[in-house]
């Protein structure tokens, strides 16, 4: 899963961050989570990187999380939103953007583990695959056949590990929910996502995959990029993986 959580105070991101290691810690399963202090910072990334969960603060200085979650369903109509808040008293709002819960603050264990595992649970049901429609079939993709995935017009393509290439009509949004939920998968380029485990060489100027495709990496975010990429060696490594 990949979370965003928002709260102007620090305090309470530490808080949920705190209880966040510890759910990964007791189910042995990792997290991607970014931590902002302002609904105005988490939309600038999340119009570029598409989150499985939002944790939103309600009551935030400038905008406000319920006036973020109304803009975030501007372009993620898929993605969870659950609201943090002192009081329930804003519940019925809520149901206007489609929340699918609030907690109230201070988080509780017991409450964020419970939804956590709930969401873990529906995305292990239908983890291990995707499914594309191309001009002519229906065809079930596994995610670690994918290479990369690119988008130019209004077509995609699925490049797999086998140097063949699916195709579909749509556009790179109408996969990123899927995609970037899993932390194998990052957005390096608008125009594409790759999956890091394939990935031989990463630099600025670009990266190569282990099929030889030399694909390139967004400069305004490659600091970024390297350091989830590295994490991610990292917890491979930790796992046994490497």
């Amino acid at each position: 899963m990949y979370l965003a959580v928002c709260d102007d105070k620090r305090e309470e991101l530490n808080i949920v961050s705190s209880l966040l290691d510890t759910w990964q810690s007791q189910h042995d399963t990792a997290l991607r989570c970014r931590i902002f202090q302002s609904a105005v910072e988490l939309l600038e990334v999340a119009r570029q990187e598409r989150f499985t969960l939002y944790l939103l603060d309600v009551m935030m200085p400038g905008m406000d999380g319920l006036e973020a979650a109304r803009e975030i369903r501007r372009f993620d109509d898929t993605a969870e939103i659950v609201f943090l808040s002192t009081s329930p008293g804003f519940a019925y709002e809520s149901y206007g953007v489609r929340a699918l819960n609030y907690l109230l603050k201070p988080v509780a264990q017991a409450d964020l583990f419970a939804l956590l595992d709930t969401l873990c649970l529906r995305e292990q049901k239908n983890s291990e695959a995707l499914t594309l429609k191309t001009s002519t079939t229906i065809v079930r993709v596994p995610y670690d056949h994918i290479s990369y995935v690119e988008v130019i017009g209004k077509h995609v393509y699925f490049h797999l590990t086998d140097k063949n290439v699916r195709e579909v009509t749509g556009a790179l949004k109408d996969f990123e929910a899927a995609l970037l939920q899993r932390p194998e998968f990052m957005r390096v380029h608008r125009s594409y996502i790759v999956n890091m485990f394939q990935v031989e060489e990463l630099s600025p100027a670009g990266l190569r995959t282990f099929q030889g495709n030399n694909l390139p990496v967004s400069r305004l975010n490659y600091s970024q990029i390297q350091r989830d990429y590295m994490a991610l060696l990292f917890e491979q490594r930790g796992a046994g993986g490497l």
